[in-house]
């Protein structure tokens, strides 16, 4: 877990730069200070589970285990991107990691991965479906729709809210009724109040796998508060500047990955090890940056290839 850690901060550090060089086209909302969230969960899962992300999706995506270099190649909008250039950051998906979307719309997803965990029931298999969201989603009536029905029909799905405390640029306290958006508002859904400490991997990852082996087992749905920090703004057009000086620093204080990096040396593991992980990370992203930079820009004619399911571009008529 502290490689996927690493792989999940060093890989949206290059893609800060590669932003500020302009070779990443448009916004990215980047979850530094958020991966043992993505890591914990994605370590627990089975591979053919399913994942539904936001628009804050780089690292759940990673953590599915989709290719640091097409992932890279896709936030540059290259033709040897995962999804051919044309998702872009804000969409990435890799269905055969499982991973089935980043959603730009606040809440969608926690109904389309209703779709995914009702068809998982009706075939018979043990998947499990997860959707990733933020706190602001909690203030939304699709968060509430989806709970419901989930709960109605005992779907194998668990809704993950990342409380890293701002919904976009607001304080998630002075715009919602409880302190806990999520985990306050289980019990209205008849399901337990679970709130994560986010910043430990370890932690998160004992949560999940409760909460797998309860969908697994037919038990139903399952609300998980993981509360953590962003490092930076919402997006990058977005300095974070409204942030109190103070608060940012206590979270800096409680940075998930040395943090982990003081666990592991504590039960034995060395310095010299811990160093080579993170080098051989350096490594597989510098790898991955040119990989990326090597990809052409799509040509014009490809637009609209494989927009729809058949790998058509004409609409129905």
């Amino acid at each position: 877990m502290y490689e996927l850690q690493q792989s999940l901060r060093q890989f949206e550090k290059r893609a800060y730069d590669l932003f500020m060089e302009n070779l990443v086209k448009g916004t990215s909302h980047l979850s530094l200070g958020m991966e043992a969230v993505a890591t914990g969960f994605g370590r627990a899962m089975h591979s053919d589970d399913y994942t539904f992300a936001t628009y804050r999706g780089h690292a759940h995506t990673i953590a599915r285990g989709a290719p640091l270099g097409p992932v890279m190649a896709e936030l540059l909008g290259r033709e040897n991107g995962i999804l051919k250039g044309k998702g872009g950051s804000m969409h990435l998906t890799s269905v055969e990691h499982g991973m089935m979307g980043s959603y730009a719309i606040i809440g969608a997803h926690l109904c389309i991965a209703n779709g995914a965990a009702w068809s998982a029931q009706m075939r018979g298999t043990d998947q499990v479906a997860v959707a990733f969201f933020g706190d602001g989603t909690t203030n939304i009536g699709a968060f509430h729709e989806a709970l419901n029905f989930a709960v109605i029909w005992d779907l194998p799905v668990v809704f993950v809210c990342e409380n890293n405390l701002y919904m976009e640029y607001t304080p998630i306290d002075l715009v919602s009724a409880v302190p806990n958006p999520a985990a306050d508002r289980a019990a209205a859904y008849g399901l337990d109040r679970i709130i994560v400490d986010g910043n430990d991997a370890d932690a998160v990852y004992e949560v999940a796998t409760s909460v797998f082996d309860r969908a697994r087992r037919g038990a139903g749905p399952s609300l998980v508060e993981a509360v953590t920090y962003r490092h930076g703004g919402h997006s990058r057009a977005d300095p974070g500047k409204y942030r109190p000086a103070e608060e940012v620093e206590a979270w800096l204080e409680r940075d998930p990955i040395p943090m982990y990096h003081q666990r592991l040396l504590e039960l034995g593991v060395s310095e010299s090890e811990l160093s080579a992980i993170q080098q051989s990370v350096a490594e597989r992203v510098e790898e991955a940056t040119e990989f990326a930079k090597q990809g052409a820009v799509p040509a014009a004619d490809q637009l609209f290839v494989d927009v729809w399911s058949d790998g058509g571009a004409s609409w129905r008529n």
